[in-house]
């Protein structure tokens, strides 16, 4: 007897675990935690009684600022940017560490178009899938670029480089301006040892 009252137990179990399995969307069985399952709080994009405009999602107050994000308040043309390399002044120092995290930063952001040495023969324009040639970090014209203009330029985008701003955070794009500087000693000691060179 107890084993014909097991197996009608195992059966009706087992009954019940394949017609919970249900797939009918329709149907999605029991919630567990009903209060938390409906939320009673209005999700962001539904109508909300309790504003003029119905809507839940607010517009921020005027004036704030995202946590973590520094106010950027330059224009994207030639007379904003050089304002920004006048009144902009690299935060960062040229440590080790710094120029270390410049080059891991330059090399997944930059490297693709202005080449591992910022000679602008990266990989893209390397392969023709970008028909533009990018523009020289290093060399005379570079060399006269003022960090805050550089900034400016990663920030909001220059020429047919887009804004990297929003990919790139402020403190990182710093770093990376100490590395760009590396690349530009670099090319003046290369410079002046073919010099030299030469006129032996």
């Amino acid at each position: 007897m107890p084993e014909k009252i097991c197996r009608s137990v195992s059966l009706i179990l087992l009954v019940f675990l394949f017609s919970s399995c249900d797939r009918n969307r329709n149907k999605p069985g029991w919630d567990y935690f009903p209060d938390m399952f409906y939320s009673t709080a209005y999700e962001t994009y539904t109508k909300n009684p309790n504003f003029k405009d119905g809507m839940t999602m607010r517009v921020p107050a005027e004036g704030t600022v995202p946590r973590g994000i520094t106010p950027f308040n330059y224009t994207i043309d030639e007379e904003s940017r050089i304002l920004a390399g006048i009144e902009l002044i690299n935060p960062e120092s040229p440590t080790a560490e710094v120029l270390a995290r410049g080059k891991t930063v330059y090399t997944i952001f930059c490297a693709g178009c202005h080449g591992d040495t910022g000679a602008g023969d990266g990989i893209l324009p390397g392969s023709g899938l970008y028909p533009l040639q990018p523009r020289l970090l290093i060399g005379k014209d570079a060399d006269k670029l003022k960090d805050g203009e550089i900034f400016h330029s990663i920030t909001l985008g220059f020429g047919s480089m887009g804004a990297h701003g929003s990919q790139i955070r402020t403190e990182e794009r710093w770093k990376l301006i100490h590395y760009i500087r590396q690349l530009q000693a670099e090319q003046r000691v290369t410079e002046s040892s073919e010099n030299s060179a030469e006129n032996k």
